[in-house]
């Protein structure tokens, strides 16, 4: 009896707690549902409070820029400097300065060197003198001007005096790949054309170019446009329309206004690790009147350039790279060639010429040391020259071999010593030439092309 007693007061007290507990469950569980119900109140309201203030925010916003317009308005009014000239970027360019000079020797003498043109291409000497010379010291200045415009100037200073050698600007925001460049700047015919002189591996352009663009190449004043397209391997084709002011190529006397156009095309593809093929045709055509042809004379007509490129690039680490690189030109030029004496015209010839060159070059990197070499050739398949519907000889064919070593202290420092055979004169006196070249760049320089 006592047994039984205990077991039903037991069980009488288990089945009091676990429904006590599950009343107390239930009730927790209600209390956590109102709280939610009210937190989420909460967070409608607040989320009310922060879409008002977005609104206050974006009316401020609009009073500001008005009140910022007017004010931007009355300054100029008053000539004020606002807008273009009180960007913060536009007050902090980037700028560098490159000192390219260097010590030349020749077998020649300067008289020599002057008079040392390429008969049948052009007769324009040498600018080179024995020596020290101040090649320049070349203010290059870069800064973004607003979202949508870059603005670049280069600035030689030579012993001669100051010369604007480029002066342009590129946008950075045009869709579908598009970017425009106006104003002065290297043409982009070609690979070696675009470089600045302190970017190519030997101290000189090569022969084609000196015969067919002069010592400078082709820089012209005009506009160029670019696509870039969406492809698997990278290809950059350009157009442009110059003023044609290139001395040996078109002359600035040739018709008014813009006489020259140019059309490219740069393609780019890896070929294995660290080895890159660069590759593409250029075309540039125009108005001719020049004087370089030959002495005392004036050529009025048209002529043509063609180009192809090619280069090769290996560089499998930072201290080591090998580059090939070669460029072939071809030139057709046909118009009336004037006689001159004291400038008055004697005679007057037609005059045809087709004529091409082409230059290859190996350069090798190991660690700071550089050492290369280049072989320049005129006449290499047309040679064609005729005047008055006859042909004309010139003798040998022009050709040069060079040879240079180069040391780099650091990224901003080069020294090269460069010697150069120069068969070019299509005559028996050679020129022998030795290059000591010191390269010195400070400032922040945009980077180079590839």
């Amino acid at each position: 009896m006592r047994k039984g007693t205990v077991f039903f007061a037991l069980f009488f007290i288990l089945s009091f707690a676990v429904d006590s507990f599950g009343s107390d469950f239930e009730s927790r569980l209600k209390a956590l549902e109102e709280t939610i119900r009210h937190q989420g109140k909460v967070i409608e309201e607040q989320q009310r409070t922060i879409n008002q203030l977005k609104e206050q925010l974006q009316e401020t916003k609009k009073v500001e820029t008005a009140a910022a317009g007017a004010t931007e308005v009355a300054e100029e009014k008053k000539g004020g400097l606002t807008g273009l000239f009180s960007g913060k970027d536009s007050m902090n360019p980037n700028i560098s300065l490159v000192l390219n000079t260097f010590a030349y020797h020749s077998n020649l003498r300067e008289s020599e060197l002057e008079a040392r043109g390429i008969p049948g291409y052009t007769a324009e000497g040498t600018s080179i003198r024995k020596g020290f010379t101040i090649d320049s010291a070349e203010l290059f200045l870069f800064a973004p001007v607003d979202p949508y415009f870059n603005l670049y100037a280069t600035i030689p200073v030579t012993e001669d005096g100051v010369e604007l050698e480029e002066a342009y600007f590129v946008t950075t925001s045009l869709p579908a790949g598009l970017q425009l460049k106006g104003g002065k700047f290297k043409s982009g015919f070609g690979r070696i054309n675009a470089q600045h002189p302190h970017q190519w591996d030997f101290v000189d352009i090569p022969l084609p170019y000196r015969a067919f663009t002069g010592e400078e190449g082709i820089i012209e004043k005009g506009a160029q446009l670019t696509v870039l397209p969406e492809l698997p391997f990278y290809i950059l084709l350009g157009f442009e329309v110059l003023q044609g002011q290139n001395e040996v190529l078109f002359g600035p006397d040739a018709r008014s206004g813009p006489h020259a156009i140019a059309a490219f095309a740069k393609a780019s593809v890896d070929i294995g690790d660290g080895s890159t093929l660069l590759f593409g045709p250029s075309v540039i055509t125009g108005d001719t009147k020049t004087g370089s042809a030959a002495e005392s004379t004036d050529l009025s007509g048209d002529a043509t350039l063609y180009g192809m490129e090619l280069t090769y690039k290996w560089k499998p680490s930072k201290q080591r790279s090998f580059t090939l690189q070669s460029e072939y030109l071809y030139r057709t030029q046909k118009g009336d060639l004037s006689t001159l004496e004291d400038d008055v015209v004697i005679n007057v010839e037609s005059l045809k010429r087709e004529q091409d060159g082409l230059y290859v070059q190996g350069v090798y990197q190991w660690g700071r040391w550089r050492g290369g070499a280049r072989y320049d050739r005129l006449d290499l398949f047309k040679d064609d020259y005729s005047l008055g519907g006859d042909p004309v000889a010139f003798g040998k064919d022009p050709w040069r071999a060079s040879g240079m070593l180069e040391f780099n202290p650091s990224e901003s420092s080069r020294i090269r010593l460069q010697y150069t055979h120069d068969r070019a004169a299509r005559n028996a006196r050679a020129n022998n030439e030795l290059f000591l070249q010191f390269i010195f760049g400070i400032g922040a320089h945009a980077a180079h092309s590839f």
